[in-house]
């Protein structure tokens, strides 16, 4: 039977669910450096991603019930974060990856590459180490949209990645001239994916965001077949045409173990000046998507032309526009993923976690 202040302490705490994981944050091991003295209690939450979405209520929810203890007088409560691995092996490419998430489309046109760049730029702006790889080898627009015209001068080795907005980066764009065309079939479009991961000095990384070329080729099989994905997600339009595309992407990432995290929806509506919204490609395809495959939804991207302006412009919506109500949901999107991360990553370490909760 608890006695003491501390255990008391201890047991208010196994009352607060971390929401995503329908765990308690004492059984998740989230409770650190708990200190009690004289009515005074000290902890910090460890959260599984500083991108977490509900952090706030996390820290609201222990303080209330840490308030409610007899002999406690004041509640002190640091968040911090460490972001945990998905426990793949990524040995043969020696990258200490935690997690690697693929960005991808059933064909091009949906604004897949902006909401990867953006994605990564709202999960380093949380404080996490961040990289983003460009596969789409045959249209490389991840150095203009990040503002970026060449590599820093090699240290060692290997490349040294360049560094935006917080976000490491590799494209072949930053190694062949502006208007030169690639004509590269598969063995040489598999050796560039080798040399991206293991010639590139990414360091230690919470996320690795990889912007997949359209379609369903040869870097997606290479990718897919020789890197441990975390998981991947599928960028839509709402109109029928993209939907079918989108639905073979999604069905390659099954077919080849992928785990599918869940379904964008970008440019699904365009705001009037009276409020009205105007839905220039359809409505609800994204939804409809995600419903058939059983995973989550995760969010309508609203068609903005700030987010064109940030892209050719190499200024990011999220850092040129934060209030917008485009770089709102693009950090929600992001969120969501990393809280998706979380949990893949606490069940390949031995968590059960109910996800019909």
């Amino acid at each position: 039977m608890s006695d003491t202040l501390q255990d008391r302490v201890l047991d208010a705490l196994k009352t607060v669910q971390e929401p995503e994981l329908h765990k308690d944050l004492v059984t998740l091991g989230m409770i650190k450096d708990l200190v009690v003295e004289d009515g005074n209690v000290s902890f910090t939450v460890e959260l599984t991603t500083p991108a977490c979405p509900l952090k706030n209520r996390i820290e609201s929810e222990s303080r209330q019930a840490v308030s409610k203890v007899d002999g406690v007088k004041q509640v002190n409560i640091k968040m911090g974060s460490r972001v945990r691995s998905d426990g793949k092996q990524r040995d043969q490419f020696e990258l200490p990856i935690k997690n690697i998430v693929a960005i991808a489309s059933g064909k091009g046109g949906v604004g897949k590459s902006t909401v990867a760049v953006n994605v990564a730029v709202s999960l380093a702006q949380t404080g996490a180490k961040v990289g983003l790889l460009d596969a789409d080898i045959y249209g490389p627009n991840i150095p203009t949209m990040m503002g970026v015209e060449e590599l820093p001068a090699q240290q060692g080795k290997k490349l040294t990645p360049a560094e935006a907005y917080g976000v490491k980066m590799i494209s072949i764009g930053f190694m062949v001239k502006p208007d030169q065309p690639l004509i590269w079939r598969g063995p040489l479009l598999h050796s560039a994916i080798q040399q991206f991961l293991q010639d590139v000095e990414w360091g230690e990384l919470d996320y690795l965001v990889v912007d997949m070329p359209p379609g369903t080729g040869d870097v997606q099989l290479s990718l897919a077949q020789h890197v441990p994905l975390s998981g991947g997600v599928i960028v839509t339009l709402p109109q029928a045409v993209s939907l079918e595309d989108a639905r073979r992407g999604l069905e390659m990432f099954r077919k080849l173990n992928v785990t599918l995290l869940g379904v964008i929806e970008n440019m699904s509506f365009l705001e009037l000046p009276d409020g009205q919204r105007m839905e220039v490609f359809g409505s609800g395809g994204g939804k409809r998507l995600a419903k058939a495959a059983q995973v989550e939804f995760m969010g309508e991207i609203p068609m903005d032309p700030s987010v064109r302006i940030g892209g050719d412009n190499g200024v990011p919506i999220v850092v040129s526009k934060p209030d917008s109500a485009p770089a709102r949901m693009l950090r929600s999107v992001a969120e969501k993923i990393a809280a998706s991360l979380s949990v893949a990553a606490m069940q390949s370490h031995g968590v059960t976690i109910n996800l019909s909760e």
